[in-house]
């Protein structure tokens, strides 16, 4: 990369010297091109393997901005109508008083499906089958549409069951043959063991845990602890291999902004159109405002992604993040994307200043 924002780079360099970081990627594109393409540090807590250019790491919710690309897509193809009753698509869906459930619904963390109402285990994460039905089967935790709460773990599942009955596909292989595989970017939902030499180790976060705590409300227990994950699981071949479209996508800062760069410039990226600009733009469109029931934090969910509350420079900007600190933001109006990945965890579920101190120097510097 040319170095257009040696203040970017000198903050990136600050924060692996000062242990702020351990190993991290920092990418963002403008108008389609490249212009930061920072990586460094550690691969490992050890600190053994350099980071280095083709370093992935798992980057937790963050994920869930390739899950929405995906549905978005689809729907721009006219297969998929946000507005429709998931029941259209999936028809089991509509046991437990859901038949009025819309996809935008789950789009937008307000389906009132959470969690699982049955008690689950680590391991039925990797049964696409069971946790789907279970869904399906359930009663919501309150009014759908009356509120957001944050679909930590759910949101993948739901979404990815629609997008798997519209196409017939998973949906890590509907994104990687429609999405990643055309734009030779490395970011995968799913992730094949012949990459596994390439992946950083997560580094837990110290402290306790965002949610799950004495004196949390009972959906906050059922989303920190129904299963309760612990970040060494994200270690294993089991968790990398699975497809868990909400938290189990692995990639690097360089593959989410090259890709989320579709949303940024009217649906064409790398010089091929994927989407209409309409289509690209209806993520923008409010589902839900208010306090979210989970995250105990006012919320402003458009399609798949949070919208810009006056934080970004400007107000036609999707973003979200990941436990431990990754981040997306795709600002349509300078036809931006700006990511970052990293491997040392802080204790938070939607991205830190890490990131958005990144972003800052790229906003001040441009």
């Amino acid at each position: 990369m040319s170095d257009r924002f040696p203040d970017v780079r000198a903050a990136f360099c600050e924060n692996l010297a000062s242990g702020t970081d351990v190993g991290a990627s920092f990418c963002v594109t403008v108008e389609g091109e490249t212009v930061v393409d920072l990586w460094g540090g550690f691969a490992d807590e050890a600190r053994t393997r350099p980071w280095r250019q083709d370093t992935i790491v798992g980057v937790y919710s963050t994920t869930k901005t390739m899950t929405a690309l995906t549905a978005l897509l689809v729907a721009d193809r006219g297969e998929l109508e946000f507005e429709a009753p998931v029941a259209r698509y999936w028809p089991e869906f509509a046991a437990g008083g859901k038949e009025r459930v819309t996809v935008a619904q789950l789009m937008s963390h307000s389906a009132g499906l959470c969690g699982w109402r049955e008690p689950i285990t680590r391991d039925d994460l990797y049964d696409w089958e069971k946790v789907t039905a279970l869904l399906a089967a359930q009663e919501p935790f309150w009014e759908p549409g009356t509120a957001s709460g944050y679909h930590a773990m759910t949101q993948g599942y739901l979404v990815g069951e629609v997008l798997r009955r519209i196409t017939g596909c998973s949906l890590g292989t509907l994104f990687r043959e429609e999405i990643a595989a055309p734009l030779g970017a490395d970011f995968h939902i799913g992730l094949s063991s012949v990459h596994d030499a390439r992946v950083a180790e997560l580094i837990p976060p110290v402290g306790p845990a965002p949610m799950g705590g004495a004196g949390d409300s009972e959906l906050r227990v059922n989303v920190a602890c129904n299963p309760e994950l612990d970040v060494q699981v994200t270690r294993t071949r089991a968790w990398r291999g699975a497809e868990i479209p909400a938290a189990g996508g692995i990639g690097n800062a360089r593959a989410m902004a090259e890709i989320l760069a579709i949303l940024a410039n009217g649906g064409v990226a790398n010089g091929r159109r994927f989407m209409s600009e309409a289509g690209c733009r209806r993520a923008l469109q409010p589902q839900v405002d208010g306090v979210d029931l989970i995250l105990g934090v006012p919320m402003r969910f458009g399609l798949g992604f949070a919208l810009d509350t006056g934080l970004m420079p400007h107000p036609n900007t999707l973003y979200w993040g990941g436990y431990g600190g990754s981040l997306a933001i795709i600002d349509m109006d300078a036809r931006t994307t700006i990511a970052y990945a990293m491997n040392k965890m802080s204790g938070t579920t939607t991205g830190d200043f890490r990131a958005f101190g990144l972003a800052m120097a790229f906003w001040e510097a441009s």
